[in-house]
């Protein structure tokens, strides 16, 4: 299969060289050169441009930053959705707002061209590993021929509703990440500040009523998990700046349907202030930071 792949970053390029060591004949772009020049070398054909990646692609692939970088690839002057053939595929795996995947979903319609959204979860990790959790939302006809796609990046496929629907289910995801991250760090602050092993700490409440992801596989405290961003300088993973995008689009979802969301309001709060003091790009689980005592 033919497939053009938009978006090679931390978590489009693994996501691209899946694709590509599956067998599947991939084009990707990115207009990083350096990401780029990286999947090259892993020996993924790069395109000169996003329009030349799509040529004669049967299914088109995207991972980016926001909704404003999904709907001008789309939608912009010189879309992809003017460009692609009728009857390809498109797959949208950024992480933005329900209302723009529903556009580029209907546009992709009036043009023969089907559009699901189908953003993940499960961090890097997942995606080097190909163990990501897909959230789809499109109709099941549309599912069913991504899903050999997706298949060879993922290892969970859920289907959420119609168009948008993925990208609901995964706000209400990260919402429920970014609180139990920071809940989780101030556990483990809490009790380090009263002398307790971190690693024996997280591993008694890993195995009690407060386990949860991130003491199962991302600890916030450097040197607890080997593999985790923490022990790495927070380098890499999720970005602080892209969990405040999604607790954005948790708010601005939870008003618009006039929903109660004190703690995710709270999150947002919080990890916009690790935001300002310069954390933007260290990976979201540096918001223990905020919470450890000093010195």
């Amino acid at each position: 299969m033919k497939i053009a792949f938009i978006g090679l970053g931390n978590m489009g390029g693994p996501m691209a060289l899946n694709l590509h060591k599956a067998g599947h004949a991939v084009s990707a772009f990115d207009l990083s050169a350096a990401a780029c020049e990286s999947l090259r070398a892993q020996g993924v054909a790069i395109a000169a441009s996003a329009s030349a990646a799509v040529s004669g692609a049967e299914v088109v692939v995207s991972m980016l930053p926001a909704s404003q970088h999904v709907e001008s690839l789309y939608l912009g002057e010189g879309g992809l959705l003017a460009q692609i053939a009728p009857g390809t595929l498109v797959i949208d795996s950024s992480t933005i707002a329900a209302a723009t995947s529903r556009k580029v979903a209907e546009a992709g319609a009036a043009r023969g061209i089907a559009v699901i959204d189908a953003p993940v979860s499960g961090g890097t990790g997942g995606a080097i590993a190909g163990t990501l959790t897909f959230m789809v939302g499109g109709s099941e006809a549309d599912l069913a021929r991504a899903r050999p796609v997706l298949e060879k990046m993922g290892a969970n496929i859920f289907h959420a509703g119609g168009p948008g629907a993925g990208q609901t289910a995964k706000i209400c995801n990260n919402m429920l990440l970014g609180i139990l991250m920071i809940g989780t760090s101030e556990a483990i602050a809490l009790g380090v500040a009263n002398g307790l092993d971190p690693k024996v700490l997280s591993e008694i409440m890993r195995r009690s009523s407060g386990g949860n992801w991130a003491l199962e596989k991302y600890n916030p405290l450097p040197g607890v998990m080997e593999a985790a961003p923490a022990s790495k300088g927070y380098a890499g993973g999720f970005g602080t700046d892209l969990m405040l995008k999604d607790l954005g689009l948790a708010q601005e979802n939870a008003m618009a349907v006039k929903a109660s969301t004190p703690l995710g309001g709270l999150a947002r709060s919080l990890y916009a202030a690790h935001s300002l003091a310069g954390h933007g790009a260290l990976d979201f689980s540096s918001v223990i930071r905020m919470v450890q005592k000093a010195g």
